[in-house]
């Protein structure tokens, strides 16, 4: 006898009904109306009431119907997320600290205003988003040639960027000042002692990027500094760490090292070891990092963070703003950068690690 055979005849557990409102309302007493209104935060109701119609709702199971409360209130509360940056690699944006906190943040601070994060690829969004019901889309780090923003506007969809979105119509932004948190960086290294500084950047077109470029060039030209810049090519520690070695290589050895690419903080010191290079004394290190690894090497990495959980939080408040009053004019905000100094950048702290050294 075969499996489907002995099965054949058994029926499946009836599926239990679902609960309504007007269950819930009968269970603890109270109008369907005021139910209702407790459940969606609004009418004027004591917090008593309130809590006991919650309450019951939670004990009872109760959902409310999704598809009804969208044509209530004309949205499907869905925005749409996509990272530009890794257009040539899609999803593997997750695997970098930054983009894995800010999109955790960016989801559960849109889920706390009652919308659903969908996760897109990035490049060509037509065939993905065109069916979609997207109340809005947030592109993170959108590249100079990126095509996705002005195809959202034109199809009418509210975008969320960086400040390169800053003056169109239906379009919100949340940024940082990579010109000043470059400054801010290179200012520190300085007064550590710091005078041939070496970069390392992603070979990107992002508006942070290309502003930290900017930046590390016109201080190195007010200073008379000579300029040591090394390109990684690729995401990924691998591409990272071998921009690194570019950087520390050669017989005009830098003083300092700002990273920015992202790259795990451990194997950017492991490759100034490998250089013969002593972290502090022969060589100071920031990284551009929200890497939690940061506070546990030796000697403790100091990072510049751009600070994902702020920006997503102003971001969804923005986005949320405009979606539910209805403002179309363009508005962003700029949210500060915070440097963590630790050991790592600073000089004669006692704690350098070298080629010779145990951890």
């Amino acid at each position: 006898m075969t499996n489907a055979s002995r099965h054949r005849g058994h029926a499946s557990p009836p599926t239990p009904p679902r609960v309504r409102l007007v269950d819930v309302a009968r269970e603890a007493g109270l109008s369907k109306t005021t139910v209702s209104a407790a459940l969606n935060g609004t009418g004027r109701l004591s917090p008593a009431v309130r809590e006991r119609a919650r309450e019951t709702a939670r004990r009872m199971g109760y959902r409310p119907n999704a598809t009804a409360r969208q044509l209530r209130a004309g949205r499907a509360r869905l925005i749409g997320y996509v990272v530009g940056e890794f257009a040539g690699d899609p999803w593997t944006f997750l695997e970098s600290p930054y983009f894995a906190q800010l999109t955790s943040a960016t989801a559960r601070a849109a889920l706390s205003h009652g919308y659903a994060l969908v996760l897109l690829p990035s490049g060509s969004l037509q065939d993905e988003w065109a069916d979609l019901p997207l109340d809005a889309v947030i592109v993170a780090d959108p590249v100079a040639d990126d095509r996705i923003v002005g195809d959202l506007l034109a199809a009418r969809i509210p975008v969320f960027s960086d400040r390169s979105v800053e003056g169109r119509p239906g379009a919100q932004w949340v940024d940082v000042d990579a010109g000043e948190a470059v400054r801010k960086t290179l200012d520190h290294l300085a007064g550590q002692g710091a005078r041939r500084p070496a970069l390392v950047l992603p070979e990107s077109t992002t508006r942070f990027h290309t502003g930290a470029f900017a930046a590390y060039r016109d201080r190195c030209a007010a200073l008379g500094q000579p300029e040591r810049v090394a390109l990684a090519t690729e995401a990924g520690n691998g591409p990272v760490v071998r921009a690194v070695e570019e950087a520390l290589g050669g017989p005009d050895r830098p003083d300092a090292l700002l990273v920015v690419a992202e790259a795990s903080p451990p194997l950017v010191l492991e490759a100034a070891r490998r250089h013969g290079y002593r972290v502090p004394d022969d060589l100071l290190v920031v990284c551009v990092s929200e890497d939690v690894t940061a506070t546990h090497t030796e000697p403790p990495v100091t990072t510049l963070s751009l600070r994902p959980g702020e920006v997503a939080e102003a971001g969804i408040e923005l986005l949320v703003a405009a979606l539910e009053l209805g403002r179309d004019e363009p508005d962003g905000v700029l949210v500060p950068t915070r440097l963590d100094v630790r050991e790592s950048s600073l000089r004669g702290s006692g704690s350098g690690s070298g080629s010779g050294s145990g951890r």
